[in-house]
């Protein structure tokens, strides 16, 4: 077992995203998960049926006596639901500078349900400066960039923006464009690099978002580069999907112990 992440995230009662997702991802790829919820949600993969707030002071507790005990080689973030929380995650991410920290701005669940309230998102985007890794989709890259994304090269034009917000670096993902292919662009100081890959033609995609960035975490976490963990994750997801067990009605989970792991 090799590579700490602390993941601050909300809770899904149905397991296939949120909190329990990234535990499962987590061991899946060799690391130790530890976590600080920030809400309860009664979920299960027809939607979000309820959301309760952690309170930022337990919030805040769960984080310092994870650190001062067992520390953490890397931080990720998903569910943030409101300005409060936010500005807890952003305290304890600037007393732990240096360490990587992969933001998934969480702001619309599956089903459509809103996560995070409108008046947290200027708050969101002073959070992002913080970030090594910043992992929007399509939608919530609109949202942060104030532009639309239509096209491939929409995409990346959207992640070169993006990094304009402070993040080092943004992997806007693309599976809510239309096509055979999806696309994931990956914008740095340095340039860009397009990972593409054809659809897999299924409804059970629940916890992608959450999922592929705790993968990202904990191989930056185990000392891979950013490219080469982008693409470890990128692997490791289209295998859970590929081997998701079918449960629900809805957006069925993944299976986060697939065969075929990737190194």
């Amino acid at each position: 077992m090799r590579g700490r992440v602390l993941v601050i995230a909300g809770s899904d009662s149905g397991a296939g995203a949120g909190i329990q997702a990234d535990i499962k991802t987590v061991a899946a790829l060799g690391g130790y998960a530890t976590t600080a919820v920030t809400a309860l949600t009664a979920q299960d993969t027809t939607g979000v049926h309820g959301v309760f707030a952690v309170p930022p002071a337990f919030l805040r507790a769960q984080m310092e006596v994870v650190l001062a005990d067992i520390g953490t080689d890397a931080f990720k973030s998903g569910m943030l639901p409101d300005e409060a929380t936010i500005e807890t995650v952003a305290d304890m991410i600037r007393q732990n500078a240096g360490v990587p920290f992969v933001l998934d701005p969480v702001m619309i669940a599956k089903g459509g349900h809103r996560l995070l309230a409108e008046a947290a998102m200027v708050c969101l985007r002073r959070l992002v400066p913080l970030a090594t890794l910043i992992t929007p989709n399509v939608p919530e890259a609109e949202a942060l960039a104030g532009r639309a994304i239509r096209t491939r090269a929409d995409q990346i034009e959207a992640a070169r923006a993006l990094l304009g917000l402070g993040a080092a670096a943004v992997l806007l993902k693309g599976g809510h464009m239309d096509g055979a292919e999806i696309a994931d662009v990956l914008a740095t100081a340095d340039g860009t690099e397009v990972f593409v890959a054809p659809r897999i033609d299924t409804r059970h995609t629940h916890g992608t978002g959450c999922t592929l960035a705790s993968a990202i975490a904990v191989s930056l976490a185990q000392g891979l580069a950013l490219s080469p963990a982008v693409a470890r994750a990128r692997a490791y997801v289209r295998c859970a999907i590929a081997q998701a067990p079918g449960f629900g009605r809805g957006h069925g989970p993944l299976n986060h112990s697939p065969a075929g792991l990737p190194e």
